[in-house]
């Protein structure tokens, strides 16, 4: 399940900055998820409880944000939303474009809950 590795990398990120914070649990995770990032979501929330166990987070609640796809033509110079499975240009309907945005995972913000 190559989700179960994305958590386990996840949480590496996330122990590394909650150390650095001197935090004793982190107790949100914010995460954007985009439909080309071969990432499904799903999975992901079910991999998640697996992959925390015994970890600085493994009581944090995982919040997954899902983005759109979004494509700049290289040929009009428009951007615009598209289908995963059809990035074409939605003002000229060129097929040369490029992702711009929709296949991405970003850590976008994360709770602890630090020592004093």
């Amino acid at each position: 399940m190559h989700e179960l590795s994305v958590c386990l990398s996840l949480l590496q990120q996330l122990e590394k900055i909650a150390s650095e914070r001197n935090a004793v649990a982190v107790e949100k995770i914010y995460l954007q998820v985009g439909p080309l990032s071969g990432v499904e979501p799903a999975l992901l929330m079910n991999a998640y409880p697996l992959a925390a166990a015994g970890t600085i987070a493994a009581d944090a609640e995982l919040i997954i944000e899902t983005c759109d796809v979004v494509v700049s033509c290289t040929e009009c110079g428009a951007e615009s939303p598209a289908k995963a499975n059809r990035l074409l240009c939605a003002a000229c309907g060129d097929f040369r474009t490029k992702i711009v945005s929709g296949d991405e995972m970003i850590l976008q913000r994360m709770e602890m809950n630090l020592a004093h």
